[in-house]
């Protein structure tokens, strides 16, 4: 029977995969998440966690090795999941020999009994960044804007941006094109001077005109203008209550 635990959800910074059965543990790190605007998803079974894994995306993914020695499949399955493997990983440790075991599984970062809301807090504080990086990583931003793809001894095709991430964009086009080749982008994103171009591949294409491009280069002066831009419009994609939350993180 699937075990997971009905959290609320709301708008948050990032959402968390918490995997205890201790009601405590729960109770502590739900209260913590809460202050800091992460949304929690509560699992009480290392199956039903590991099912979640390979279904759904999280920021962050925190494991009670009081569940036994299965927890530690959860940290490694983590490391191998097509959507998860960049999140960041916690477990939550009772001795000196688990927090060895823990880092030995991957975890990022271990947390020892007993816990407090205070040391948990400090806890994601430190590693606020990285849970900010990998939302942004995924986020994906719908904007329209004109863009050229250009292609080597071809005319160059004008379409139109669906929606953009760090990692690449989705475009309507005008002509079928094939996927697997390397063509330029470029375009202008909205308040922005900075022309972009970027080498791209063309990773998939539909009947609809649809085309999803995934960027060649994950280094470049356009790079750091895009991540730029994208972590204002997922502040902007958030309730204030929230930024209000995310803001004092990060400057405290």
């Amino acid at each position: 029977m699937n075990t997971t635990d009905a959290v609320a959800h709301y708008a948050s910074v990032a959402r968390v995969l918490l995997v205890s059965n201790d009601p405590v543990t729960v109770q502590q790190l739900t209260e913590a998440m809460h202050q800091l605007a992460l949304s929690p998803e509560v699992c009480l079974e290392v199956p039903a966690a590991l099912r979640l894994l390979n279904t759904q995306k999280f920021e962050a993914v925190i494991v009670d090795l009081l569940l036994g020695e299965s927890a530690h499949a959860i940290l490694v399955e983590v490391r191998i999941s097509c959507s998860n493997r960049t999140a960041v990983t916690f477990a939550i440790s009772g001795s000196p020999a688990g927090r060895a075991e823990a880092f030995k599984s991957g975890s990022s970062f271990v947390l020892e009994r007993p816990l407090s809301v205070d040391l948990i807090t400090r806890m994601l504080k430190a590693a606020y960044g990285f849970i900010v990086r990998e939302r942004r990583r995924y986020f994906r931003c719908p904007v329209s804007v004109p863009a050229d793809i250009r292609r080597a001894a071809l005319s160059d095709i004008r379409c139109q941006t669906l929606n953009i991430s760090e990692g690449g964009m989705a475009i309507s086009v005008p002509i079928p094109l094939k996927s697997g080749p390397l063509v330029s982008v470029h375009f202008q994103l909205p308040n922005r001077p900075f022309q972009f171009a970027a080498q791209s591949f063309i990773c998939w294409s539909d009947e609809q005109g649809r085309l999803g491009l995934q960027f060649a280069s994950s280094s470049g002066e356009w790079r750091s203008e895009l991540q730029e831009w994208l972590s204002q419009r997922l502040e902007d994609s958030l309730p204030e209550s929230v930024v209000e939350k995310f803001r004092r993180t990060i400057d405290s």
